[in-house]
């Protein structure tokens, strides 16, 4: 009897260290699911080669999935900081911001020289 119930346990332990191992390769997928990766299948399918690679690309395939986020992307293509603003809007801004300046200047200039002639009277 205790040699049924120790095949009964060997068998258990096999199949779930079997499919434990899938679900684990899964993850980088089930990451690039959640996130709405443009890659998915991809993801799948090379986390499925990895278990052939002696899971040397897994830790690639989980950076790959975890790169990606739909809000922003791949958080390299915008320019403008976490705004997303086109470079065109920035260029306009500085502009805006420049006229600005200079009007500040020219009427600060103003008002010092309307203080320098009212001590000197």
């Amino acid at each position: 009897m205790l040699d049924y119930v120790a095949l009964v346990i060997l068998i258990f332990a096999t199949v779930t260290i079997f499919y434990g191992i899938i679900v684990i390769h899964d993850i980088p997928y089930e990451i690039s699911v959640h996130r709405n990766h443009p890659h998915q299948d991809a993801i799948h399918y090379a986390g499925w080669i990895s278990l052939f690679t002696l899971h040397f690309i897994w830790p690639f395939l989980w950076i790959w999935a975890t790169l990606y986020r739909e809000d922003r992307g791949w958080g390299m293509a915008s320019s403008g900081g976490d705004r997303g603003e086109s470079p065109a809007s920035i260029t306009a801004q500085i502009k805006l911001l420049s006229q600005r300046l200079e009007e500040l200047e020219k009427a600060g200039s103003a008002v010092g020289h309307s203080e320098s002639a009212g001590e000197e009277k």
